[in-house]
Parts: C-alpha cells; sequence; structure tokens
C-alpha cells in the first residue's frame, strides 16, 4: 500500500503538467522572412518606418493529426486567425500579417489546439 500512496501523487503531476495531446510548440517566434521553411531574422519588435510585414513561424512535435490555430491580436482584438492541419510529427507553420502604421502597440499570437486551449504565446511591438 505506501508504494502505492507515492505513486498517486506522480501520475497527478504528470497528468497535469503536459498537454493532452502529448505533442508541444518546439519554437514560437517573430520573423521578418521565411526561407526554405526556417525563419530568417528573429525580432521582439519593429519599427513602421522600416517594416510593413511580419511572420510568426512555428514548429510542432507530436500533434499529428492535431488542428493549430495562429490568433493574431492587437488591444486584446483578434485580427486575424489560421488554422492548420499537422500532418506529421515535426510541422512547421507560419503566418503573416501585412501592418498598417496606425496599428502600432503590442501584438500578440496565440497558438490555439483543437480545443482552443493556448499551446503557446508571444507577443512583439510595433512601433
Amino acid at each position: 500500500m505506501p508504494s502505492l500512496i507515492k505513486f498517486i501523487p506522480v501520475c497527478a503531476i504528470l497528468l497535469f503538467s503536459s498537454n493532452a495531446f502529448g505533442g508541444e510548440v518546439s519554437r514560437a517566434l517573430f520573423t521578418i522572412g521565411i526561407d526554405n521553411r526556417e525563419p530568417v531574422i528573429l525580432v521582439d519588435s519593429i519599427d513602421s518606418g522600416s517594416y510593413t510585414s511580419i511572420s510568426f513561424f512555428t514548429e510542432l512535435t507530436e500533434l499529428t493529426g492535431h488542428n493549430v490555430t495562429h490568433q493574431w491580436t492587437h488591444n486584446e482584438n483578434i485580427m486575424f486567425e489560421k488554422t492548420f492541419e499537422v500532418k506529421g510529427p515535426r510541422w512547421r507553420v507560419w503566418t503573416s500579417k501585412t501592418l498598417i502604421p496606425s496599428w502600432t502597440g503590442y501584438w500578440t499570437v496565440n497558438v490555439l489546439d483543437d480545443d482552443r486551449a493556448v499551446l503557446a504565446s508571444k507577443s512583439f511591438e510595433y512601433q
């Protein structure tokens, strides 16, 4: 019986520390370009006088058969969503957004799973 008591808390920790799919977002980042399915220049802020477009890149592992959504928000308003079907054990996807100079401030992209739970979230500043 004592070994069972030790086993139950360990199972509970494992159950609640991983997502329901067993997969993950292994990379999530902003870039100003994609080349050969890889981000070119990583950014955490961009100047409206220099760039009008930005991409959000994610690498997904062990999520084959699931749908993942990039949800772009600005000032807590959803501006754009794109859903992808993950078709392999290592899947790289990205979305791009053309920014209007008046849309300065913080942008966030949430990576959502099938149930719309947040798997990852990243923000950048558009100045």
